[in-house]
């Protein structure tokens, strides 16, 4: 298994190259050969976020994102940025009613808007340390996903983030069985790959960049033939 594992993800890095991911808006990188949104990515640049700020916009877009694609998210980050609330103790000072509406883009606005307050409440509790998966895993609205978005992105830390493509494709591929569950699949992954933030951030991003191209609807097209 060790050997297919890393040896997809060269497959997927000689079809695609680096990604950049988590984007941010206020980078002026681009990544053009991307499916879907380009802006804000950094290719080979693994030194993000530099800043506090930046910490808490991908920490917003990991709520924002749930169950919807990236561009609605991102339209929806845009919005709170247009109202300066890219900031823990701005965000809570919204009314109700104007947050909902700023996070409207990215569906489920009402759940949503309080999972982004809870998280910035604990984002706000951490004051500036790195939070334990445990303690992620207790923010209401914070599930398997979204807690190792936040790990690995946020705060760089090993984290293999699993997603309902990862899934598709491996069992796809034969390696795994569909009804893996989420920490099975994980597992998997963090066990056959050297422990290291850019590997596993590159990787995540390019199964999403793969499972986007040949992936959205069977009969899926295996390109990756081991």
């Amino acid at each position: 298994m060790s050997v297919s594992i890393l040896k997809i993800y060269e497959k997927l890095y000689d079809l695609y190259g680096p990604q950049g991911w988590w984007p941010l808006m206020d980078l002026e990188s681009e990544n053009l050969s991307k499916t879907g949104a380009t802006h804000g990515y950094h290719p080979l640049n693994y030194n993000l976020p530099e800043t506090q700020k930046q910490k808490y916009e991908i920490i917003l877009g990991t709520i924002l994102t749930q169950n919807t694609a990236w561009t609605s998210a991102e339209k929806a980050l845009l919005n709170l940025k247009d109202l300066d609330a890219i900031h823990p103790e701005k965000l809570l000072a919204l009314e109700d009613d104007i947050l909902k509406e700023a996070v409207r883009p990215a569906g489920f606005l009402n759940q949503k808007s309080v999972y982004l307050i809870n998280i910035t409440n604990f984002f706000i509790s951490m004051d500036g340390r790195t939070p334990s998966r445990k303690e992620i895993l207790k923010v209401k609205g914070v599930g398997n996903e979204t807690a190792d978005s936040v790990l690995l992105y946020a705060y760089n830390q090993p984290e293999f983030v699993v997603d309902a493509y990862t899934k598709r494709i491996f069992s796809h591929l034969g390696l795994v069985d569909e009804k893996t569950s989420y920490m099975a699949l994980k597992k998997i992954f963090e066990d056959n790959l050297p422990v290291n933030v850019p590997i596993y951030q590159e990787y995540h991003a390019l199964i999403v960049e793969h499972a986007k191209r040949y992936y959205r609807k069977k009969p899926y097209h295996n390109i990756l033939k081991l």
